[in-house]
């Protein structure tokens, strides 16, 4: 009978759209693959499938998620999956572990689109198509909640009120944009409490690329008139605003207002320097995106491009994974509903190819567009020279990408041989520790594999028990911690992460010598490790970078030559987790710095902080108040008064 278990997560966009009902089955031996108790529970599920839209999910023996689907007609599409003759290899794999099912049914196939590509991207399954690129994409904020609106960057959920332009491809392009924009309108970009805080112009005043309204240099109006032609230049009507202010510099210079032409000039300019930097041949465009794909020695790539009001506001380059044998039509298709997940959509999508469903996006697009979608192949014209160079671009990234795989290969590979590994590694592991003089001592642990460097899987370590300046203590304390949950959570070292990395490390590199290999190989030892190939680097003579010093378990030390490509491999896995067990560090001082004393006492916020504070001055003057001095604090009652005293005089 299918039922709701605890725990199991509510739908994402909310019961009135999906209803969700997880059938779930108790499997002898489930824990290994078997492709007929998988039809099993498959077939067991179809029973009670409804024939309307829908998504489904599959779960192997742990409950992690192995494939989201969606279908129009639930019944029809799961059914599919019990026919095993007719599926590949890939699909037989994945029915062959599949041990239970959620189910979710929507009010139309576009819904279970969306929905779909929402749960691939929080799951992460093993047999989908994944958009590995978890950037988020930064915008242009114009806001519109002040008197005198704030031109800004913005990363992450679009609140605040103003209007929003991109996706910009990167911060780079962003910051050189908003620069030109500072020159061309001269708005503010300083934060509210910056603003009111001001009786004199700041720098960007001086150097020409802010108006003052914080001092009263602007009027309101003159304000809003420069806010305007931001708002039109960004929206696409650049030769609008530019004709304006040339008319302006040509009015100033005939009333002999040099000065003011000369600052109208220097706008013109600005205007001409953002046009020329991301001017494409796009006459007609409008707003657009453009996606291509290139696929070779079993690797994707995908392009893309956001035009702007004919403006190119950059292209970045994706490699989706788990695209294994799938179409190139099906994988874009896949990529498309992901990416759009979070990024609102152009009105006009432009790609290199048709797509199986592409009526079925188009209109699952349009609510988050505001209107309607168009995905299309250009024939001919400008259309179709733009998707000619995304096409272009993305063989040229893909063929980078292999060059630098074959590279990471090739270190991989004479790293193992080195370091005498019985196989190439796939998961490396790099561990550090970062503190001063044992004050705010974290761990880190940086992961390495194929692909490169494998950041949602690095972890910090806060040092509870080592509190001295004893990094051998230290260094234990991570192992133990981190091994020990391993133990616990994959004892048979079978799982895999969503990139198809296994959470076991095939060699741990320490940064030290024999004392920190020593603690190392003591902390694995009580936990009854013994096969994690382990190797301590450590600088050499007077510290020198480039003689590098091997450990090994038994004692033996190796160098490297001072040019070898394994050795520099190496400098790079070691430098990566410096650099993140420093950041760690320092965040965990700089959040130190800030706190306070009363941060420790219960039930008090920082309403409550800031109300002590501006009654006595400072966290010392609060422990020594009387009671009756706390009782008469405003915003301080009886009660929490009396918390406080009691906090501070255990005693009493």
């Amino acid at each position: 009978m299918a039922r709701t278990p605890a725990g199991t997560p509510p739908s994402p966009t909310g019961s009135e759209r999906f209803n969700e009902e997880r059938a779930t089955y108790t499997v002898r031996g489930a824990d290994k693959p078997d492709l007929k108790q998988g039809v099993e529970v498959i077939r067991d599920t179809v029973r009670t499938l409804p024939a309307r839209p829908g998504v489904y999910r599959m779960h192997d023996a742990r409950g992690d998620v192995l494939y989201v689907g969606k279908a129009r007609a639930l019944k029809n599409r799961v059914t599919n999956y019990t026919q095993v003759e007719r599926l590949p290899n890939r699909l037989q794999r994945m029915v062959s572990q599949t041990r239970s099912m959620t189910i979710v049914t929507t009010n139309s196939e576009a819904d279970a689109l969306l929905l779909e590509a929402q749960l691939i991207k929080r799951y992460r399954p093993a047999y989908n198509v994944l958009l590995r690129d978890d950037k988020s994409f930064p915008f242009i904020l114009l806001r519109s909640d002040h008197a005198y609106p704030r031109l800004m960057k913005h990363r992450g959920a679009r609140r605040a009120k103003g209007n929003y332009y991109g996706p910009f491809a990167g911060a780079g392009a962003v910051n050189t944009t908003i620069n030109a924009l500072q020159k061309l309108f001269l708005l503010r970009s300083c934060t509210d409490s910056f603003f009111d805080r001001r009786d004199r112009p700041c720098l960007l005043y001086q150097i020409k690329r802010c108006s003052a309204p914080c001092v009263g240099r602007i009027d309101e109006s003159d304000y809003a008139d420069l806010v305007r032609q931001a708002k039109d230049f960004l929206g696409g009507k650049s030769s609008a605003v530019q004709r304006e202010i040339e008319a302006r510099m040509h009015a100033a210079s005939e009333a002999l207002d040099f000065e003011s032409a000369a600052l109208l000039r220097d706008r013109l300019r600005a205007a001409t320097f953002i046009q020329g930097s991301q001017a494409v041949n796009a006459e007609g465009l409008g707003d657009a995106d453009i996606f291509a794909l290139a696929s070779k020695g079993g690797q994707t790539g995908i392009q893309a491009f956001f035009i702007r009001g004919g403006q190119n506001w950059g292209h970045r380059a994706f490699f989706p994974a788990h695209t294994d044998g799938l179409g190139d039509a099906d994988v874009l298709q896949s990529f498309l509903a992901q990416f759009y997940e979070e990024v609102p959509p152009a009105r006009a999508i432009l790609v290199d190819r048709a797509l199986p469903e592409a009526g079925l996006l188009a209109e699952a697009l349009r609510e988050s567009a505001g209107g309607k979608v168009e995905i299309s192949v250009p024939l001919r014209g400008n259309r179709k020279r733009l998707v000619a160079q995304a096409t272009r671009n993305a063989e040229e990234a893909l063929d980078r990408r292999l060059a630098e795989r074959g590279t990471q290969t090739r270190n991989l590979r004479e790293m193992a041989e080195c370091l005498e590994l019985a196989d190439v590694p796939q998961r490396i592991e790099i561990y550090d520790n970062s503190h001063i003089q044992g004050a705010k001592a974290v761990g880190a642990m940086v992961v390495a594999g194929p692909e490169g460097f494998v950041k949602n899987q690095y972890r910090k370590f806060n040092i509870r028990e080592a509190q001295s300046n004893d990094d051998f203590a230290m260094m234990r304390e991570v192992m133990s911690r981190r091994f020990g949950r391993a133990m616990e959570e994959d004892p048979e070292r079978d799982r895999t992460t969503t990139d198809g990395i296994a959470t076991w490390p095939d060699l741990v590199l320490i940064d030290g010598g024999k004392g920190q290999m020593s603690a190392v190989q003591a902390a694995l030892a009580e936990l009854g490790v013994e096969d994690v190939p382990l190797i301590g680097v450590s600088k050499g003579p007077d510290r020198n970078a480039g003689r590098e010093i091997l450990h090994f378990p038994d004692g033996r030390e190796k160098t490297l030559p001072v040019n070898s490509p394994v050795l520099f491999y190496i400098q790079r896995l070691r430098d990566e987790a410096h650099r993140f067990a420093i950041g760690a560090h320092r965040k965990k001082r700089s959040q130190a710095i800030s706190a306070s004393p009363l941060d420790e006492i219960p039930g008090i916020g920082p309403a409550r902080k800031r109300a002590l504070l501006l009654n006595f001055g400072t966290a010392g003057k609060v422990r020594a108040a009387a009671l009756e001095d706390l009782k008469r604090t405003p915003g301080i009652s009886e009660a929490v008064a009396r918390k406080i005293y009691d906090f501070y005089h255990p005693g009493a």
